[in-house]
């Protein structure tokens, strides 16, 4: 019935074929302009997983209690000082925040702020103690800085201490640490080597460490998801105004981008690079193997046109059923073109196989109507089974690429059954000289010979393969999809190494503050866990005997670090004369010590390098100081805090208006590591199930989308079976088909574990669509061989299938080529597991076909 259907409606075409091409071109004009009109785009990776998945519950949960936590594009300022840094991010924050068109929020992070002004009452009373006393010890250098904050000053304050030395007041090694920091600069300055800015840590401890010149603006874009790069006219406002500003490198002011945005907005542009390159390889790689597989441009302008329509039309069932396409399912056109061309592929290497025999045109797609109408229907309807199979799991995004691609391998096969006979008999061709089919009559016959020897050993390869299903490698990290030289993301991966800014930190959100700090408690003594913060975190302890010890410093130090006047800076001139007075006492009071002897060689040599060596030893030696001095000056102004007094902006970070709270967990290992990330999710989600983070979004999106192919494989496997089944009516056929379909999966296992290719959210849509193709491949020779066709690899179904297999490995493999990582692995899986599915339906159809041929004897 479905025969004779196919078989009258392409007779049809065939004699009408201006008709029909001239319907087709107008059908595309109006499906293309409502597809156009229809069809938007949402780069919102958030949707791309069910929001009914307990990890997406909790996240929604906590980004509701707090929402300034989400969406976050960060800027990141180093500055030589940290009085440029501090200057520049105020500066870059007042001008952003005036543009309300693209901002929702610019802030600097609270709790840098609170910690820069408390910061000493967050130190064990031991640690206050001993920086107390150095920094009493080190009064005569800070009033000789203080009062004057240059070059000169520092060279005063060694002249003091040589004339202590000479004074028998102290010691030769009491200076050595001052030494070592002085000469380290000045040699590499008399070397001709860039000086590194002297670390002020050894003298302000923690306080240096606490503030360095990095500085952080954290805004909130206004984010356009109809675009590609969402954040793109954020990111270039931040960029442009730095630059009107002055902070660039040629000031010695480094800015860049990272966070949720950045680090997305680099997915997609990436990704939008990477088809800049392939799809020009993948379209000349295609005609190419289009024209050999078919012999004729012409016939590979009709398939080539063909396409279009079928893709197009595809393009509008997409806008009817979804309406928005997400970065999945806009993948709907690859699955399309890689499957279809397939079918027009099979249809037109038999047109001309029958062309061929019979040597009159019209007979012969009359009985290529025929004797394809079955292949190419089983093959079709099989193929939507398996890509519909994807729609009830929680992989949103394959979810739709799945109804879309199911949809457009129906379109494809009335394409192929009504435009594609039209245009080819628009495009006439001269008839075949020669067999279409190919000359492996040699190996068809080698392999019916040894069929079972052939049948045990893939039999044996594929249990191999099921053995390696646990190892096969997986890595759901995003950001191992991206270049790592990307700035998002190696700004990233740059934070991440340092645990205290808290990059793979988790997140939980507890009914009350209370809670908060039990929770906390429980974390703390995990070997696990670096550190937790709660709001209570903000409220040192121990502060009556800190206190005591910063009034006594501050009362100590004030006039010392408050000077009644400061020196003016000094003239390049004056700071040579400093710097031979400074070499000079050296040598005299301790030039015996070869410390001393090589700080006062360094310094006479920098001092012949004229104005530009002793401005930039000035600058390598004093660049910190003003920012650490004022650092510490406000720090010993200390007083009391209680929980009343935390800023407002800190409670709103982790206090909520109804009383819950918010606990962060930062983990010891290097969570880069994915066994060490497992670990501490499963720890960490043990005690707190509702915890939410970049940890726990990895691995739990991971879990999702490993069941959801778990779900839609074996269901879309059943499914096959069932449909060919009742279609072909023999139970053997369904088996025939489905058993090289899994056992060349098993086989993609060996490859995947061989080469080391891991599976991650980009690739895994490869299988899918290599779902589609094996079971097309497999129905062409089952049914071929129920139609009594012997010889499988001399037919022409063989010559399509293997041009079928080798313009879309082309098309695909073309993606390995892409800077973007994702997308690269994802051409190179099609390409191994395509070549291993084709080479195991080559090899074991023809030996399966055998060994049933001699049980049957």
């Amino acid at each position: 019935m479905l025969g004779r259907t196919l078989t009258t409606i392409v007779e049809w075409c065939w004699r009408h074929a201006r008709l029909v091409a001239l319907a087709a071109l107008v059908l595309t004009v109006l499906l293309g302009a409502y597809a156009a009109t229809h069809l938007d785009l949402d780069t919102d990776e958030n949707k791309m997983l069910s929001s009914d998945l307990p990890f997406r519950k909790a996240e929604r949960a906590f980004d509701k209690a707090f929402p300034q936590g989400t969406d976050l594009l960060v800027a990141i300022i180093d500055a030589p000082t940290t009085g440029e840094a501090e200057d520049a991010v105020n500066r870059l924050q007042e001008r952003l925040a005036a543009r309300k068109d693209l901002f929702k929020d610019v802030r600097r992070p609270p709790e840098e702020l609170f910690f820069r002004k408390h910061g000493l009452l967050f130190l064990s009373t031991d640690a206050l103690t001993e920086l107390s006393d150095r920094l009493i010890q080190a009064q005569p250098m800070l009033g000789a800085l203080s009062h004057d904050p240059s070059l000169r000053g520092m060279l005063g304050a060694v002249d003091m201490a040589l004339e202590g030395i000479s004074r028998g007041l102290m010691g030769i090694d009491d200076l050595v640490p001052l030494l070592a920091h002085l000469d380290e600069p000045a040699a590499a300055i008399a070397d001709g080597i860039s000086a590194p800015p002297l670390s002020w840590q050894s003298l302000f401890g923690d306080v240096a460490s606490r503030d360095q010149p990095r500085r952080f603006l954290i805004t909130q874009p206004i984010l356009r998801y109809d675009d590609l790069v969402a954040g793109a006219q954020a990111s270039e406002a931040i960029r442009q105004a730095a630059r009107e500003l002055g902070m660039t490198p040629e000031h010695g002011i480094r800015l860049r981008l990272t966070g949720q945005v950045a680090l997305a907005d680099a997915n997609f542009s990436t990704v939008a690079a990477g088809v800049e390159i392939s799809a020009p390889l993948s379209l000349l790689a295609v005609s190419l193997l289009l024209f050999f597989a078919v012999r004729s441009g012409r016939v590979v302008i009709a398939i080539l046109l063909s396409l279009v329509v079928g893709l197009v039309a595809t393009g509008a069932f997409a806008a009817a059923t979804v309406g928005t396409l997400n970065p999945i399912s806009v993948a709907f056109a690859v699955m399309f073109v890689g499957i279809a061309v397939d079918f027009a592929i099979q249809f037109v290497v038999r047109f001309r196989d029958e062309r061929h025999r019979s040597g009159e045109d019209t007979p012969a797609m009359a009985a290529t109507a025929r004797g394809m109408a079955g292949p190419l229907s089983v093959a079709a309807l099989a193929t939507a089974v398996g890509f519909l199979s994807f729609l009830p799991t929680a992989y949103i995004g394959v979810s739709q690429l799945g109804l879309i691609a199911g949809g457009g391998m129906i379109i494809a096969l009335i394409v192929d059954f009504t435009v594609l006979p039209a245009l080819l008999a628009l495009l006439p061709t001269p008839p075949e000289k020669s067999e279409v089919g190919l000359p492996l009559a040699r190996l068809d016959s080698w392999l019916v010979r040894h069929c079972g020897a052939v049948v045990g050993a893939a039999g044996l390869l594929a249990l191999a393969g099921l053995m390696l299903l646990p190892s096969l490698p997986m890595d759901f990290n995003p950001l191992h999809l991206q270049d790592p030289r990307d700035e998002a993301v190696s700004t990233f991966l740059d934070l991440a190494r340092d645990p205290d800014n808290g990059s793979y930190a988790i997140d939980v959100l507890t009914p009350s503050q209370k809670d908060a700090q039990a929770l906390a408690d429980r974390f703390d003594p995990l070997p696990e866990v670096a550190r937790t913060m709660t709001i209570d975190t903000f409220v040192p302890d121990h502060q009556d005997d800190k206190l005591a010890i910063l009034q006594d410093l501050a009362s100590l130090l004030g006039p010392t670090l408050s000077p009644a006047s400061v020196l003016a800076p000094p003239s390049p001139e004056a700071l040579i004369e400093a710097l031979t007075a400074t070499a000079a006492k050296l040598e005299t009071v301790v030039g015996n010590d070869a410390r001393a002897k090589a700080l006062a060689t360094h310094l006479r040599q920098v001092s012949l390098l004229g104005p530009k060596g002793v401005l930039e030893l000035q600058q390598a030696l004093t660049s910190g100081l003003a920012g650490q001095v004022d650092s510490l000056r406000q720090m010993l102004r200390a007083a009391p805090v209680t929980f009343a007094d935390l800023p407002a902006e800190v409670r709103r970070e982790w206090l909520t208006g109804d009383g819950r709270a918010r606990v962060q967990v930062v983990p010891k290992a290097d969570l880069e590591d994915r066994a060490a990330m497992t670990h501490f999710v499963k720890i960490a989600t043990a005690i707190a199930p509702n915890a939410t983070g970049v940890p726990i979004s990895i691995e739990q999106s991971g879990q999702a989308v490993i069941h959801a192919f778990e779900q839609a494989g074996l269901s879309a496997l059943a499914a096959i079976a069932i449909l060919l089944g009742l279609m072909l009516r023999r139970w053997l056929d369904a088996i025939l088909v489905v058993l090289p379909l899994v056992m060349g999966a098993l086989f993609t296992v060996i490859g995947l574990v061989w080469s080391g290719i891991a599976i991650n959210f980009a690739n895994i849509i490869a299988l899918p669509l290599l779902l589609g193709i094996g079971v097309a491949f497999n129905i062409y020779y089952v049914v071929n061989w129920r139609a009594g066709v012997t010889g499988p690899l001399q037919s022409a179904t063989t010559r399509a299938v293997l041009f079928s297999a080798l313009t879309t490995g082309s098309a695909f493999g073309s993606l390995a080529v892409s800077p973007h990582l994702g997308t690269a692995s994802m051409g190179l899986l099609l390409f191994l597991s395509l070549g291993l599915s084709v080479l195991t339906t080559f090899i074991l159809m023809p030996a399966l076909f055998g060994l049933l041929a001699r049980w049957r004897r």
